[in-house]
């Protein structure tokens, strides 16, 4: 057992590579089995690129959308009317009317004529129903009346409206204009309708009729020819490739079947990881060394995967909304470029497997991702982000209407929904990295390249702290600042990480200000009553002040990383000389920094810069020959003493950086040729 955990601890860190790997290889297969396992890509009216397709098995043809709209529109148009009847007293009705005949005014013969045909009309026009009138559309010819929580059907020409009883008072009436024109007024004043709309009825039925419509059109049965290869894909042919795409989703499958569909994706998602992670133990070794990095590359790869499958499976028309480039933006501002968009390939070439037409989802999202990558060099800029998202809606649109243009051969049909959806993503990919990658620094203690770029601001708290406690090493760390950065872009290095790590790697001085040169204005130096080692532990003692400093302020690691090795675990050269001279048996461990030495280019560069120009500020009368002199000892020292060994900088590179010292420090003390008198 003992054995057991000694193995587990001394391989944790591979152990835990390979659960994340094993982890992330699982949940992917899992998107990608809900997504179903139809792969072919097709185009209406194009030709059939694969093999000649049968049936795997039965299914349904499935109903278009415009066609199931079209059967919906037409049972709008064609439900019947539903009416509720409404009792009316008939007898007293006919009382009320005769009693207005007689009050008509005319004469006797003529008001008994009158009063009989009232009484021949009123009960004709309620035995159906009466209502004012009928919808001018409705062309239906029955309708249906509810009495007594009974449906009746009866025909439309049975019921009476204004417009019927008119006429029919016409045909009584008829060349008697004046008892006509007394009896439609009489009858439109006085009868109240007894036929009122039922909403209840009318929405149950209109319901009913919608649910009971088929959404099927057809069936296919096993082993059916569906189409040959080269064999255009016309409308029907379109209609039966998309129910069957459907019907891979919905059809179960033998369990057996199933995993080998299930071994297939495994192999494939395996490749993938495999290729990222040979690609960071090769050229990346010190992300493929840390996991918390690795952990954050494959967290966000399986975030847009996730994003990716769930708009396909339940909003496939709004793919191109998810703002995949967003993925390559936040890799690019902890890591670089380049691992950014290996990334995103590596996503992309995933993402095949989800999307319908993948061969143009990929092409649209690799452009984008390359343009993005490309063109938004500093997020912290408002004009870049303008710029950033105009580039990446433009090359969307212009890859999009390429598109469209081999698929439909003109611009009579485009899909503005889409192009819509090409600006929402430029907006949301450049918004939301900022959120993102200050929760990333949060969850995984990382630092961007957004944040560096505040923490190199002089107004910050505990640099301001320094510049009043400490004014002279503030104005040291400036300088070192300027040259580390102007060393870094030479020789591509991190420039703004070395900038910040610069302002902050003597921020332990302000503890005790005046045992350091730069600060003592006075004239007087506090060392002269010390012994050596005693001086020595107190300039040795900055170093751990300022970690300690550093992590009360919560600096991150990355710029805590140039206050810990920017003396690496060089001697205190000046204290330690002196101490030889009183005692040539002094310990020598007392006089040594504790390191560790850099271990990166940007923490060497600083080392270099701060020997430097701190050396530099002890020349006495400098000339060109005496700057290029001490330029070449100080950092040949640090070559020979090995504090340069552990960082991944070549000998061309500080030949390089060697040259731009010597060319910034000439330029400080403004040296100019002697020219003759």
């Amino acid at each position: 057992m003992r054995k057991i955990l000694n193995y587990i601890y001394r391989n944790i860190f591979l152990i835990y590579k390979a659960l994340i790997f094993a982890g992330a290889l699982v949940l992917i297969i899992y998107l990608f089995s809900q997504t179903g396992s139809f792969q072919y890509e097709f185009v209406k009216n194009k030709a059939w690129q694969y093999q000649d397709l049968k049936a795997p098995f039965d299914f349904t043809i499935k109903k278009s959308k415009t066609a199931i709209q079209k059967e919906q529109d037409s049972i709008k148009q064609h439900v019947p009317l539903f009416f509720d009847w409404q009792p009316v007293a008939l007898t007293e009705m006919i009382r009320k009317t005769d009693s207005i005949i007689q009050q008509s005014g005319f004469k006797k013969p003529d008001i008994d004529r009158l009063i009989a045909l009232n009484h021949q009309l009123l009960p004709q026009i309620y035995k159906t129903g009466y209502l004012k009138q009928l919808p001018p559309d409705y062309k239906q010819p029955n309708l249906y009346i509810i009495n007594e929580h009974k449906l009746k059907e009866v025909p439309v020409k049975t019921v009476f409206n204004t417009k019927k009883i008119n006429k029919l008072l016409k045909n009584y009436l008829s060349g008697q204009p004046e008892y006509l024109s007394f009896m439609t007024q009489l009858y439109t004043r006085q009868l109240p309708v007894n036929l009122k709309p039922d909403k209840h009825y009318y929405q149950q039925y209109l319901q009913q009729k919608l649910t009971d419509i088929s959404v099927n059109k057809g069936l296919v049965l096993k082993g059916q020819d569906i189409i040959k290869k080269g064999e255009i894909v016309t409308p029907e042919k379109y209609e039966i490739l998309n129910s069957l795409k459907q019907a891979y989703g919905q059809n179960t499958k033998s369990k057996y079947h199933q995993l080998w569909v299930y071994v297939g994706y495994g192999v494939l998602v395996a490749l993938v990881l495999l290729m990222l992670l040979l690609f960071l133990k090769k050229y990346r070794p010190e992300i493929y060394e840390n996991n918390i990095k690795i952990s954050l590359i494959i967290f966000n790869m399986l975030l847009m995967l996730g994003l990716i499958t769930f708009t396909v499976k339940y909003y496939p028309a709004y793919v191109f909304v998810v703002p995949l480039t967003i993925l390559a933006l936040i890799l690019k501002a902890f890591f670089d470029a380049r691992v950014g968009l290996f990334v995103y390939v590596l996503t992309v070439l995933l993402l095949g497997f989800v999307v319908t037409n993948s061969f143009e989802f990929m092409f649209l999202q690799m452009i984008a991702g390359i343009v993005s990558v490309l063109t938004v060099s500093e997020l912290t800029k408002r004009s870049n982000l303008f710029s950033s998202v105009g580039n990446i809606v433009l090359v969307y649109a212009i890859g999009y209407l390429a598109f469209h243009l081999i698929y439909e051969g003109d611009f009579s049909v485009i899909d503005y929904n889409v192009l819509i959806q090409f600006i929402f993503n430029g907006l949301l990919a450049i918004a939301l990295s900022h959120q993102l990658i200050l929760l990333y620094e949060k969850l995984f203690g990382l630092v961007s390249d957004v944040s560096l770029l505040e923490y190199s601001n002089t107004n910050s708290k505990l640099l301001k702290r320094l510049a009043d406690k400490a004014p002279g090493t503030f104005n040291h760390s400036m300088q070192v600042a300027n040259l580390a950065e102007a060393a870094a872009n030479v020789v591509n290095a991190n420039s703004l990480l070395v900038r910040a790590g610069a302002l902050y790697h003597d921020i332990g001085k302000m503890l005790n200000p005046f045992y350091f040169t730069e600060n003592q204005t006075s004239g007087v130096n506090y060392h002269d009553d010390l012994p050596p080692e005693d001086s020595a532990r107190i300039i040795i003692q900055h170093v751990l002040d300022g970690v300690e400093l550093a992590r009360k302020n919560n600096l991150p690691d990355r710029i805590i990383d140039f206050i810990r090795t920017h003396h690496g675990t060089g001697i205190v050269q000046y204290f330690y000389k002196k101490a030889l001279e009183q005692n040539p048996d002094v310990d020598k461990s007392k006089f040594r920094y504790p390191g560790p030495n850099p271990f990166n280019k940007e923490t060497a560069i600083l080392m270099m810069a701060d020997s430097v120009e701190a050396a530099s500020k002890s020349l006495r009368e400098p000339t060109a020959e005496k700057i290029d002199e001490f330029v070449d000892k100080i950092i040949d020292h640090q070559l020979q003493s090995g504090l340069l060994d552990n960082a991944n900088i070549t000998l061309k590179e500080i030949s390089t950086i060697k040259k731009l010292f010597k060319k910034k420090l000439k330029n400080i003390y403004h040296l100019r040729i002697e020219y003759p008198e």
